[in-house]
């Protein structure tokens, strides 16, 4: 049976209420991300004397125990969040777990007095919580984004990641030297993390037929361009089946490429700029937040030209998932190589590698990323839950592994090895994902019988040549 173009809606003009959901989202993800970077940025002046603050005798190892305990909560979450926001809603998950993070944050400075150890299990709790973002914001997503907007919306979404983290690296200097010291930070997070928390309770939806003050016609252009079934809550996880899919397999391997080399940079820069390029603590902090100021803006730069190329019918959606991820993985690897010979006397060109290395992780915001809503999205959030969970587990092992090579943190040769396994596996990771990867619908996506699926599945062939238009109604996405 064939399906029409003409089925199609046509796009509301202007702003819509999906752009206000994917502001508070972009938001909402820069906010959390205050909750899981702040611990990188403090445990520098936390274990060094700073303005008067108090400060801890914590070797390397104890620093590493406690940058990679987060994961430890981290990576078990994520699965039960993916299915408690398909049965009760991501928007009570989300918010609720924002919130609970905040109030975490105020009590890190108490903690700390206690012991590393204690620190250690706030971030374990706050890992638990966290593990619930990417699933709720994936399944959020998978109901809000049309497939035509979906490089530019998703990638805006996400992008907040980016953002901040420069945003609370480049304030975390100044914090820092103030009154408030690096206790300031986490009670910073907190505030402005229940303060979210509140205003998405109050304006944010589950899906577009749930709105407040959006009109029928963007409802229908949204829900006849997802491919999500408004029913999909009540269906079954297609377990097996994801499991027998290759394409599952080759987004995994992505996925776990791109957690561990960001995380090694997110976790270590900090102490790699404070040691090897010797900087100062509120330059290091500013210097810190480049790299992630420029993966920021790249996405905004990437996203639109992804879709620009997949409209027009240049290029398939599955090659366009697999070059930008390319460009995403293989890009830093060949920054990674050069800042491995990085001294303290070549800190232009070690900060320009570093910035780099992150930036270019862009292009993977197109790539892996939105390839969860490509494959499945109905299943999105779910199949989010276990891919970033899996995923999470590298981000246990990366600060460990660096903890176990780095033993004098001055000695460059040593950050040498670290930059060239997180080469190595960000290659090993991306070619497993060009090989085996794929962005069409799967049919455990949902009963062959719904419409809004086959009509999706209409614009994306089983060998996902392209989406180009076919009309002048298509002209208009």
């Amino acid at each position: 049976m064939g399906f029409e173009p003409s089925v199609d809606k046509a796009r509301p003009g202007g702003l819509g209420v999906r752009h206000w959901q994917a502001v508070l989202l972009f938001v909402g993800m820069m906010i959390n991300y205050f909750q899981r970077v702040n611990i990188s940025a403090a445990i520098v002046p936390m274990t060094q004397s700073t303005a008067g603050a108090p400060f801890y005798s914590w070797d390397t190892s104890d620093k590493s125990l406690i940058l990679s305990s987060f994961f430890w909560g981290y990576v078990v979450s994520h699965v039960p969040a993916g299915l408690l926001a398909k049965r009760f809603g991501a928007k009570l998950v989300l918010g609720l777990a924002t919130a609970i993070g905040g109030i975490l944050c105020f009590f890190h400075p108490i903690a700390a007095k206690s012991g590393w150890q204690s620190i250690c299990a706030l971030r374990v709790l706050t890992g638990l919580v966290q593990g619930t973002v990417y699933p709720c914001v994936h399944t959020l997503l998978a109901k809000w984004v049309p497939r035509t907007e979906r490089g530019l919306l998703t990638t805006g979404v996400y992008s907040g990641a980016q953002f901040g983290t420069a945003v609370i690296l480049v304030s975390s200097g100044f914090i820092f030297e103030s009154s408030m010291g690096w206790p300031g930070l986490f009670y910073l997070s907190g505030g402005i993390s229940l303060a979210w928390a509140l205003l998405f309770f109050w304006q944010a939806a589950n899906e577009p037929a749930t709105a407040s003050r959006i009109s029928k016609g963007e409802v229908e252009y949204i829900e006849s361009l997802t491919g999500s079934n408004s029913s999909s809550q009540s269906m079954p996880v297609p377990w097996m089946s994801i499991f027998r899919s290759p394409a599952f397999y080759g987004l995994l391997a992505a996925h776990c490429g791109f957690t561990w080399g960001f995380y090694t940079l997110l976790t270590e820069m900090p102490t790699y700029m404070s040691m090897v390029l010797q900087l100062n603590v509120k330059s290091n902090a500013f210097l810190s937040s480049l790299p992630y100021f420029a993966m920021g803006l790249l996405c905004f730069v990437v996203s639109p030209i992804s879709d620009l190329l997949i409209n027009r019918g240049t290029i398939s959606i599955t090659t366009a998932r697999k070059l930008f991820n390319s460009i995403g993985q293989w890009g830093p690897l060949a920054c990674l190589i050069g800042l491995g010979y990085m001294t303290a006397d070549e800190k232009t060109w070690a900060i320009l590698l570093l910035t780099l290395a992150v930036g270019i992780n862009a292009g993977c915001s197109c790539g892996y990323l939105i390839n969860h809503i490509d494959l499945s999205p109905n299943f999105a959030g779910p199949m989010m839950g276990v891919t970033n969970g899996i995923a999470g587990v590298t981000s246990i092992i990366a600060p460990l592994v660096v903890g176990a090579i780095v033993s004098d943190e001055e000695d460059p040769s040593q950050w040498r090895m670290v930059f060239f396994i997180t080469g190595g596996i960000y290659l090993v990771c991306n070619t497993i994902f060009v090989i085996f990867g794929k962005a069409t619908i799967q049919s455990w996506n949902e009963p062959p019988s719904t419409s809004s699926t086959m009509t999706l599945r209409s614009h994306q062939e089983n060998d996902s040549k392209s989406i180009a238009p076919t009309s002048d109604k298509d002209i208009r996405y």
